[in-house]
Order: structure tokens, then sequence, then C-alpha cells
């Protein structure tokens, strides 16, 4: 039984993924989830699958050395698929310095571990263990030119503390792979959404705010464009390319989904209106006059779009969800889990809210 170290599990992307991975393999694989659980990581994702045999959570720090170094020593751990990040744009402009240590330190020291736990003695690696590093299209910075893409070969040249903290743990593990030959890919993705993201991004936000009647901000003149990507479709690709993408690799992950945030918000009060029953109070409440022009983000980069041509080509990835259907997923599984939605929304986040909004 192979088994794979999955750490932000408790987080959007990675508890879909791990949804994912037992729906593909089942018994087949263990999974060992490794999470801090700050205020985006929530066990409620997991509850569905916190009882089975081949799967264990453990509350632990990535950047705590000693506390990962024991989960390798006391597992024969096979794959890693490193998540955990801090991940929003805007608590990073408000907080730098916890983003660097996350995202640089905290990857660090998963590097140091998985090398230290495969390292043979003549400096080459244990067969068939490999390191997964998930990263984003946001190290590439903005592109000026509406015909342009992100390719792999893209210079770096990111804008926000985020993006710069992401940028430096790509750079690890291509030092990494360069330096010791450490059996590792990166993929940089476009912008998820779906079941589970927490509501401090874009369509979450937009979905839990059009059903309550408050106010939908919009950042500047709501034209910035962003390629959307489903998570299942991404969960996907992450493990094609474990299994199937070259060693030292990076694959980008790509929806070709560009939609100006303004586009995004239309979509989802018209889906809204049409999935919601006639006799739902909600449905009044539901309006393009609730849209509310903010304040633009400083530093707001203007397009982002990724070629995932090399996934395609070498591997056979393609995203298989259209926009809007991802959008009537994800509004049905809101539907389906408002407890869910109701619990991540309380205290913390309210405050965060208010913080975020209320002065602009």
């Amino acid at each position: 039984m192979r088994t794979y170290l999955v750490t932000g599990g408790a987080g959007f992307i990675g508890s879909n993924y791990i949804h994912y991975m037992f729906n593909k393999y089942n018994n087949e694989i263990r999974i060992i989830n490794v999470d801090k659980l700050t205020y985006a990581g929530n066990l409620e994702n997991l509850k569905d699958i916190e009882s089975r045999d081949n799967y264990t959570f453990i509350k632990a720090d990535i950047c705590d050395r000693d506390a990962i170094n024991k989960i390798f020593e006391q597992n024969d751990i096979q794959r890693v698929v490193h998540f955990a990040a801090e991940s929003h744009v805007d608590r990073s402009i408000k907080d730098p310095e916890v983003f660097v240590r996350t995202n640089v330190l905290g990857s660090l020291v998963m590097l140091n571990a998985a090398k230290n736990s495969w390292e043979l003695s003549d400096e080459t690696f244990k067969p068939d263990h490999k390191f997964l590093h998930v990263s984003t299209d946001e190290v590439y910075g903005s592109l000026d030119n509406d015909e342009d893409y992100f390719y792999e070969t893209t210079p770096y040249a990111p804008h926000s503390p985020y993006s710069a903290s992401k940028a430096s743990s790509d750079m690890l593990v291509r030092a990494y792979m360069d330096t010791y030959q450490f059996p590792a890919n990166i993929t940089n993705c476009s912008n998820n959404y779906g079941p589970y993201q927490f509501p401090e991004k874009l369509i979450p936000l937009i979905i839990n705010n059009a059903l309550q009647g408050k106010k939908l901000p919009v950042y500047g003149d709501g034209k910035n464009v962003r390629d959307w990507l489903y998570v299942e479709d991404h969960c996907k690709g992450i493990d094609m390319v474990q299994e199937e993408g070259r060693l030292f690799e990076t694959y980008n992950i790509g929806g070709h989904n560009e939609k100006q945030n303004i586009q995004i918000i239309h979509i989802i009060i018209k889906c809204l209106q049409e999935m919601l029953d006639e006799d739902d109070p909600r449905r009044d409440l539901v309006s393009d006059n609730l849209i509310t022009y903010v304040e633009d983000r400083k530093g707001h980069d203007r397009r982002y779009a990724i070629a995932p041509d090399k996934i395609k080509k070498e591997i056979g990835w393609y995203p298989e969800t259209k926009f809007e259907d991802g959008i009537r997923k994800t509004i049905a599984w809101f539907f389906d889990h408002e407890d869910w939605m109701n619990n991540v929304t309380s205290g913390d986040y309210q405050k965060y809210y208010e913080d975020m909004y209320s002065n602009r």
C-alpha cells in the first residue's frame, strides 16, 4: 500500500484532493494528512472519511522540524503532496511575515525531511519516491497583452507578498532538484473554485453574500481577468503529474476559463436565480443591485492566463469542467452544506470581513 503525506489536507484544495484520491484508489493507498488547522483548515471538510483505516490526521505545523521529521521516521512515505500554504493575497498585504514563514520556511522543512528520509548512501534516492510542490500562476506576475499566456518558461515576476513567497518556495524546490537530483515536480495552477472553499475567496464570497442580500464587493473596475479551474480537475492533474510526469519538471494546470471578475459575479447571480426555488425567499434578495465597487487591491495584477499545453501533450490531462457547469456544481454543493458555510463564516471570519471591506 502506497503512503501519501498530504500537507494542508484540511484546506480547500487539499481536502478535495484527499476525497478525489480515495474515490479513485479506495483501499490501495494510505493518506497521512498534516495540517496546522489555521482559519482555512477545517476538519469538517473530511468528516466522511475520518473513520477510514487508511487515513490518519496529524495536527502539526510544517515549520516544526521535529514534528515533520518524526512523521517521516515513523512512516514509509512514498509520496508527498505539499499544499500547505498561506494563500490569500489580501491577508499577505496586511501581514507578509506569516506568509514568508509558512510558505518559504515550511517548504524548506518539508524538503529537508523528505530528502533525509529518502536519500541513500550513494546520494541517490529511494526508487518511486516523489515530492510534488503545488504552486500558483501568480508567481508569473501580470499579463499586459490579451494574446499572451503563462508558460512553464515564463520568467517569475511576483507582485504581492503572497506570490513572492510562493515564488521563493518554487525556487527552493528547483534548487533541490538541480543540486541534489531530488525527485520532485512543481505544478502551477490557475484560480481554483468548488466545494469546501473558504469564503474569503471571490466565488464563495459572492454566493454567500448574494444569498443573504449583502453587498457584493468588486475591486476597482471589476475587469481584472483570471483563469478558473474546477478543483476536481486540478486534483486529477496533480495525481497524473505524480504518476506520469517527468521528474524535475514543472507543469502548468489551467482551466481555459478566462473571465473578468465582474463577469463571474453576473454568472453567479444568474445561476442562483435559476437554481433557487420560486418560493425560496432568498430568490428576491439575489440581484445585480447588490454589486458594489470598492477601492482596488494594492498591486492588483490585471490578467492571469495559463497555457496548459505541456501537461496536455505529455500526460494527456485537460480541464473537463466548463465554467458555468462548475459554478452550478459549486452552488448546488453550498445549498446542500449550509451548516458548513454557517460554521466557517462565524466568529473570526466576520471580524476579518469587516476589516477588509467596511472602509472601502
